[in-house]
């Protein structure tokens, strides 16, 4: 996954763009993008998407005996 805050900044800068390209709410365009990319990361952790497989248990293994000749 890429860096948190390029994903944030990718966003701001597209709200940006949504709102006409005028200067001085950089902050405010930060903020609603940091609530949206965060907002969605824990509603993917919330739906287990993102969760590791569980792994398998191993085989017990169990040694032989041998038959003396």
């Amino acid at each position: 996954m890429q860096d948190v805050e390029q994903v944030i900044r990718e966003r701001a800068y597209h709200l940006w763009i949504a709102e006409g390209r005028q200067g001085g709410n950089e902050i405010a365009h930060w903020l609603a993008a940091q609530r949206e990319i965060l907002a969605a990361s824990i509603k993917t952790l919330g739906t287990g998407a993102t969760a590791a497989p569980k792994a398998k248990k191993p085989k017990k293994v169990t040694a032989k005996k041998v038959k003396a000749a």
